[in-house]
């Protein structure tokens, strides 16, 4: 009897002992979790000791957590059915956050006194890039630890488990994911930015002004090229010329692909202006960079891309700017001055130029001069960049690769396992100024009909031509084109392609719900469908490219698109068998 009253005493010890320990468990993780946010937004806003002292509480808790779920009595308690899975994904959930907080947290935390979005901000004309490159090796590791975070927080086994339990790793995986996006980005900038900026000797650059309102794959014509010089951080604008005032050359400055020569002409290598008709960023960095070379003599070190658009953008951070002309500049009016106002202002393409010019410089001197709010700059800077408005490239390819999977590198589309893309691209053929008058609605969807459970898929384009009734006899003849090229004034000619993964099939395309002739081509093994639009003041049309995939999909769906002057989200398109 004493015996079993003795074993009785064991048992109930031991679960009054995991029951408390699961419950301060669960105080330390509610505790650690949110406190990874706090530290976010300290270090946003330059509390670096503030944000140490979070980033030590945190691995305390952490640590706390997984020591408390893993001792013998609590892994003895795992076997039991029911009970036991959920006490073993509660250790796992701390294990994860305690290896996180270690191994990414900490070094974090340790540097978090000594670098700020202040350090970002130019001082004289040049940023400091020490603190970026002190703070190389922690990052490095916190990106580690949190791809680790994700591969474990994936394999945990919810199965069976309570709502609470299986809501938790659900949320987890969810912080840690979203983590990752922002820990990469970090990780690449201060491995990349030191180098541009000069850190390991001088640097020249190539910017490229991209103007929307005549359409290029990439963005639009070249409207501006500035040649920007690094050296130890400090950043100084040299040069500026115009696009116009680069040579046409005979013959393409480089070899193009066959699939580019195909499918945009030989004019996409002969002529600055048109270097962004092809979609790949990559390759209108070289031409680029090759008729700088030939027109300067200068070999850049990479080449840059901006439009009025993301200007608008960095405008939120500098404030307004009065430009030589007397105009004030802000983020307000920045599209319709440089894209509108300009051209009913002067008829004289130079003077445009010159008014372009004067514009990029003014902007680049607050920005430069430091007269610009830091955590603003990295916000237009990122939102620019997912809209594809900020194009960078890197002659050096260490500096490439780092780039290569990301928005600011301008490259075609790239699927995945979770997500097919999809890629829409507009080249002007007004030969005009009109693209500040097209509207475009975009929207993909996929349905399975067929047996093998291969998806059709559709990309929706909706084109508008905003402009008035009397554009032909209202706008300036050198937004209109005055019919040289064969579209009638106030019209909008516009060449739209889709691209689709090499291993899809294409199944064609229709116009306003008829099947229509277009040109199926391909480029860089990638399935295109082209075809030529012109609307009339007023007109609209709705365009659908189709395909079919190779195999069953489940993910989601995205289309990576030309950074238009009016752009529309992409919404999801219901498609019926």
């Amino acid at each position: 009897m004493l015996v079993l009253l003795a074993v009785v005493i064991v048992l109930l010890g031991s679960v009054a002992w995991v029951g408390v320990r699961a419950v301060l468990a669960r105080g330390e993780l509610e505790g650690a979790i949110p406190l990874a946010s706090t530290m976010q937004r300290q270090v946003v806003d330059g509390d670096g000791d503030g944000a140490r002292l979070t980033g030590e509480e945190l691995t305390q808790r952490a640590a706390s957590a997984a020591a408390l779920t893993s001792d013998p009595v609590w892994r003895a308690f795992e076997g039991i059915p029911a009970l036991g899975p959920n006490l073993a994904v509660v250790r796992q959930l701390a294990a994860v956050v305690d290896d996180l907080a270690k191994n990414g947290i900490a070094p974090l935390a340790e540097v978090a006194g000594g670098i700020s979005v202040n350090d970002f901000r130019p001082v004289d004309g040049a940023i400091d890039v020490q603190p970026l490159i002190d703070a190389q090796p922690a990052i490095s590791s916190a990106a580690t630890a949190i791809v680790a975070a994700q591969t474990q927080a994936s394999a945990l086994d919810t199965n069976g488990t309570l709502d609470e339990v299986s809501g938790a790793a659900g949320r987890l995986s969810a912080a840690v994911d979203e983590a990752a996006v922002s820990i990469s980005a970090v990780d690449r900038a201060v491995r990349i930015i030191p180098a541009m900026l000069g850190a390991n000797g001088p640097r020249n650059y190539a910017v490229l002004f991209q103007n929307p309102a005549e359409l290029r794959s990439t963005g639009g014509i070249v409207g501006a090229v500035a040649l920007i010089h690094t050296e130890n951080g400090a950043i100084q604008l040299t040069q500026q010329a115009p696009g116009a005032s680069f040579p046409r050359h005979a013959e393409s400055v480089l070899d193009l692909p066959p699939d580019t020569g195909n499918l945009y002409s030989q004019r996409t290598g002969q002529y600055m202006l048109n270097v962004g008709l092809t979609p790949s960023f990559p390759l209108s960095a070289k031409l680029a960079q090759e008729m700088w070379r030939l027109e300067y003599g200068v070999q850049v070190d990479g080449v840059l891309s901006i439009d009025p658009v993301a200007l608008g953008y960095i405008l939120a951070a500098t404030g307004p700017i009065t430009l030589p002309t007397g105009d004030v500049l802000s983020s307000e009016n920045a599209v319709s001055l440089l894209l509108t106002d300009v051209y009913a202002r002067y008829a004289e393409p130079s003077d445009q130029d010159a008014f372009f010019a004067a514009a990029a410089a003014s902007v680049f001197s607050a920005v430069a001069g430091g007269d610009v709010d830091p955590v603003k700059l990295i916000t237009a800077l990122g939102k620019a960049g997912a809209e594809h408005r900020v194009l960078v490239w890197s002659s050096s390819e260490g500096e490439q690769a780092i780039l290569a999977d990301t928005s600011l590198a301008g490259s075609l589309p790239i699927s995945d396992d979770a997500t097919q893309r999809f890629g829409l691209y507009l080249n002007d053929a007004t030969g005009a100024k009109m693209g500040t008058y097209l509207d475009v609605n975009s929207s993909i969807g996929q349905v399975t009909c067929r047996n093998d459970r291969r998806p059709n898929y559709t990309v929706e384009v909706t084109l508008t031509n905003t402009a008035p009734a009397d554009a032909a006899t209202v706008l300036p003849r050198y937004v209109t084109g005055g019919g040289v090229f064969g579209v009638a004034p106030g019209n909008v000619k516009t060449i739209v392609s889709v691209y689709a993964a090499p291993d899809m099939q294409n199944l064609g395309l229709s116009q306003d719900g008829q099947p229509v002739p277009y040109l199926p081509a391909s480029d860089d093994g990638y399935q295109v469908s082209a075809i030529a639009i012109e609307l009339s003041p007023g007109q609209s049309t709705v365009l659908r490219y189709n395909w079919l995939g190779p195999q069953q999909f489940a993910g989601e769906n995205e289309l990576q698109m030309t950074p238009v002057i009016h752009r529309n989200e992409t919404k999801k398109l219901d498609i019926g068998c």
